[in-house]
């Protein structure tokens, strides 16, 4: 009895892992938001990671949060680093390449609660009196975040949510300080 209680465990640990090894390697999530503000002003807000906590949608989730800002005041090579709760985790975020009023690409590094990569941006479109600015993250899956995305949904369910609130959060402040 004991023999084939080991091997039903056995096989469905192999069918595990052979489920979570079938998972895509990459990920990638993208959200898109019109707000009634120049590009310029727009991608001022996301160029500079001093005026991230007026709209990022982790922000709020760690009062204790330190923070610290190293290279460029703002633009290509500044750098953001951060180490919070477990909401929030640790890592750092290095603006790689930033065009004004059309792009910013940033290189994100987690450090905690797993190490990870991944590169993120931000294009921003002028439309009429507006701006769409759309927000993109890519990454590789390894082994371990197969498994996490598998039972979790996937990247999409998981970072998608917090992309909206920021992009909502961005609106309200650049709408805001266009009225003025």
């Amino acid at each position: 009895m004991l023999k084939k209680i080991l091997i039903a465990i056995a096989v469905v640990v192999v069918g595990l892992v052979a489920v979570i090894a079938m998972q895509p390697a990459t990920f990638a999530v993208s959200r898109t938001a019109s707000i009634a503000a120049p590009p310029a002003d727009v991608f001022a807000l996301v160029n500079d990671f001093h005026k991230w906590d007026s709209w990022s949608p982790w922000a709020k989730l760690d009062p204790a949060i330190k923070t610290t800002f190293q290279g460029a005041s703002s633009g290509t090579g500044a750098i953001y680093a951060w180490v919070g709760n477990d909401k929030v985790g640790e890592g750092r975020q290095t603006i790689l390449e930033s065009k004004a009023g059309e792009l910013v690409r940033i290189k994100l590094e987690f450090v905690k609660p797993f190490a990870s990569v991944a590169d993120t941006g931000f294009a921003f479109v002028g439309a009429g009196n507006g701006t769409t600015v759309t927000w993109i993250m890519k990454g590789e899956n390894n082994f371990v975040s197969k498994g996490f995305c598998l039972f979790m949904g996937g990247m999409d369910r998981m970072i998608g949510p917090d992309f909206d609130r920021g992009l909502a959060q961005l609106k309200a402040v650049a709408e805001s300080a266009a009225q003025k």
